[in-house]
């Protein structure tokens, strides 16, 4: 399939719908409508974009067996229709968990696709796995607030997604608390608090 042939097809069948509602008589009125028609002005050349190519980092059982990680964090962080093999994180994932790891601050900004949900699960993950290792006792060790439920739901499936993997281990627990979840799921989770709160700035005041 040819797509500039396909997108031209459309837009000129778009153009003949759009213009089938009118009937210009006069001939200055019809050479500028068709003018502007002819120059795309209501329907912009296609826009081409290039795929960027990350720079590959270490792989998390690398990183395991350097003592950079906890196993247990290499365990849950496997590629999901690949078990056994372990993610291969880029290099910003990488260092994003080298400064978590330095208890340093830092913003990721790049560009969809590009993994920036591994640059705060991995080092979240690992973070909580130290310290139930040292207190075991049941408390919420991470917070993490999302503008959107969207958004919160769809990093929920992910950790989901990753923890199946080590299933029926449960090495760390998880809840969302976002307004959506009836009382009985929120006593729930005020009387058993998760290791991870994925939540939104409005819900942190109740």
């Amino acid at each position: 399939m040819d797509v500039f042939n396909l997108r031209r097809q459309i837009v000129d069948d778009y153009a003949t719908f759009a213009r089938s509602f009118t009937r210009i008589k006069a001939d200055d009125l019809s050479t500028q409508v068709n003018a502007i028609y002819a120059n795309d002005q209501f329907w912009p050349e296609p826009l081409l974009q290039i795929s960027p190519h990350f720079q590959p980092g270490a792989s998390v059982d690398e990183l395991s067996a350097a003592g950079e990680i906890e196993p247990m964090t290499a365990k849950i962080f496997r590629v999901p229709d690949a078990p056994g093999i372990g993610l291969r994180l880029q290099t910003h994932q990488q260092e994003a968990l080298t400064l978590a790891r330095q208890g340093r601050s830092y913003v990721v900004t790049t560009g969809t696709g590009s993994g920036k949900s591994l640059c705060f699960f991995i080092p979240i993950v690992d973070a909580i796995l130290r310290a139930k290792a040292v207190d075991s006792k049941r408390r919420t060790r991470a917070i993490i607030v999302h503008p959107m439920n969207a958004l919160a739901n769809s990093q929920m499936e992910e950790f989901d997604k990753f923890l199946k993997l080590v299933t029926p281990q449960q090495p760390l627990t998880f809840a969302r608390f976002t307004g959506q979840e009836d009382a009985e799921a929120r006593r729930s989770i005020s009387a058993n608090p998760p290791d991870i709160l994925l939540t939104n700035f409005m819900m942190l005041e109740c």
